[in-house]
């Protein structure tokens, strides 16, 4: 270590440590695959092939909350285990859930689903006056 390093360690104090493992040690996620899962009353329990879980409440998902237990029951994983899906056909359900919907960053979920959409609504353009433009009386 240099003598400018050691007095700017000693000026900021700072600790360092032996890194006990490498990166190379670390097992990361490679795919996202559904292996398992379970419902209770407020969270759909999803256990991954790669050893994850993860707990989605279920009033992000208003058509499965809203629905019975017995309902719920009625899933099916999709053949590339990445979605549950619920056919209107065999239960009062008609949903589907991707895996990776709920595993990304929030800002890019956002524009995946705006994606995804069928259904647009156009609503004109109103100028309002704001409140805090009102004068008062």
């Amino acid at each position: 270590m240099s003598i400018r390093q050691e007095q700017r360690d000693e000026q900021f104090r700072v600790k360092r440590y032996k890194i006990q493992y490498p990166v190379s040690a670390y097992t990361f996620p490679r795919e996202t695959r559904i292996r398992e899962v379970q419902f209770d009353d407020k969270y759909i329990h999803i256990e991954l092939t790669d050893g994850r879980a993860l707990a989605v409440p279920l009033w992000w998902i208003p058509t499965v909350q809203n629905a019975s237990p017995a309902e719920r029951e009625k899933y099916e994983i999709s053949h590339d285990r990445t979605m549950i899906i619920w056919d209107p056909d065999k239960c009062a359900i008609n949903d589907e859930m991707r895996i990776s919907d709920y595993l990304e960053s929030p800002s890019h979920t956002g524009k995946v689903v705006a994606e995804r959409k069928t259904e647009y609504r156009v609503t004109p353009i109103a100028r309002k006056r704001s409140v805090m433009a009102r004068q008062p009386r």
